[in-house]
């Protein structure tokens, strides 16, 4: 038997049922130890035979049988040692218990996150929620690295390498630059994305239906959800006549987004244009930059420098008076307008799923990406009093939290 010795013990405990003659429906019902070599010994049982020759036998291999007289005729002995030495045979191989079934490998999950562990609070939690609904436990059968770039996206391609010399068994990430950092890793780990942008314009996939490759997991962002906070920007904003995105042009998905943007912009009647930061330093005066030339309101793409700079951009735009809505709560608690997106713990949720596809043996190349449907609005009330915006009545209506 593969992966046990012969002194291995396996606890087995089954019960028979069979037709004893015509008269009355009889059971039996075992539990015990049983070694490799008894089980060998049990093989050579005879087709045929009677108690007692069963018994004889079993006790030379070392183990003696509680066969009860007259309730398991003779003609059924042998298939009930089939049927015995396959569950124990294929349960020793598999790793699996009789008594307490359980997978049989510990598997290895890196997680790669652009922010640090305290911002990743809630969507790591949401990861772990949803591994357990599958059965996935830390210190059980599952074990989890986290690497944490603190907002250094220059840190991303030396951490995803790390985990790749953990020889991890399938790496979870969180937004473009996340992912294309995994993927420049390694070409044969599975990647389960939970959360990104344009994947296909990114390289990452050559489909969301057929993503070949490596890669595969939950989409975010999409050309309707920058329309839904277009549409936001005009609720608020009935006068507005110029939107500005802050993008950052290393960002790889951010020359697909830009062009979604600015198409729905015009679609909406609004100008268009790009206020670009490639690192934290270029934000002040990109978003500076916006107000000055007429922007009504501040559109921000999605990114990973951006997600640990929060509080910078919240507070640029509020010394400017500047509108600004984003995509995660983060930004409204500190100070941003509002905050329209998918709840990233969900997304992390989702992705548990597709985890659990591949540890079943799934290919992540044939494994379809899902798009979120359900998106939570965030208002900072207080935020709105002070540039002078009035939110209306509808709008604070749909919001899922307002912070006064």
């Amino acid at each position: 038997m593969p992966g046990s010795g012969s002194d291995q013990k396996l606890t087995v405990g089954v019960t028979f049922s069979a037709v004893c003659g015509k008269r009355q429906s009889c059971k039996s019902k075992f539990s015990y130890s049983v070694t490799a070599a008894q089980l060998n010994a049990a093989l050579t049982l005879p087709r045929r035979g009677d108690r007692d020759m069963c018994n004889r036998r079993l006790a030379e291999a070392g183990q003696a049988l509680p066969v009860r007289p007259f309730l398991i005729e003779p003609s059924y002995m042998w298939y009930m040692w089939i049927a015995l030495v396959f569950f124990a045979v294929v349960t020793a191989s598999s790793g699996f218990s009789a008594e307490g079934i359980a997978p049989a490998k510990s598997w290895k999950i890196g997680v790669l996150v652009s922010t640090s562990q305290a911002l990743d609070a809630a969507r790591a939690e949401g990861l772990r929620q949803g591994l357990r609904q599958f059965g996935y436990e830390e210190g059980k059968n599952i074990a989890m690295e986290y690497r944490y770039a603190e907002g250094k996206i220059d840190r991303l391609a030396p951490l995803a390498r790390e985990l790749v010399d953990l020889k991890v068994d399938v790496i979870v990430v969180g937004g473009t630059a996340v992912a294309v950092a995994a993927k420049n890793a390694t070409s044969t780990i599975p990647i389960v994305v939970a959360g990104a942008g344009d994947l296909v314009e990114a390289g990452l996939i050559n489909s969301y239906i057929y993503p070949g490759g490596n890669v595969t997991g939950v989409g975010r962002l999409s050309a309707d959800f920058f329309g839904d906070r277009l549409k936001l920007i005009k609720e608020i904003l009935p006068k507005a006549s110029q939107i500005a995105a802050l993008s950052n042009p290393n960002n790889p998905g951010h020359g697909r987004s830009l062009k979604d943007v600015e198409l729905g912009a015009r679609s909406s009647g609004l100008s268009f244009q790009n206020a670009a930061a490639r690192n934290a330093s270029d934000l002040p005066g990109a978003i500076a930059g916006a107000a000055k030339t007429g922007a009504s309101a501040l559109f921000i793409l999605s990114d990973a420098m951006f997600n640990s700079q929060v509080a910078a951009i919240a507070q640029a735009a509020l010394k400017h008076r500047l509108p600004s809505v984003y995509d995660r709560p983060t930004f409204v608690e500190a100070g941003g307008l509002m905050s329209y997106g998918v709840n990233l713990a969900d997304l992390s949720r989702q992705a548990a799923e597709y985890v659990h596809h591949i540890f079943k043996g799934a290919k992540p190349s044939e494994l379809t990406l899902v798009q979120p449907t359900k998106f939570d609005l965030l208002v900072n009330l207080k935020t709105a009093d002070q540039i002078g915006v009035r939110i209306p009545p509808e709008v604070t209506a749909r919001a899922v939290r307002l912070i006064k």
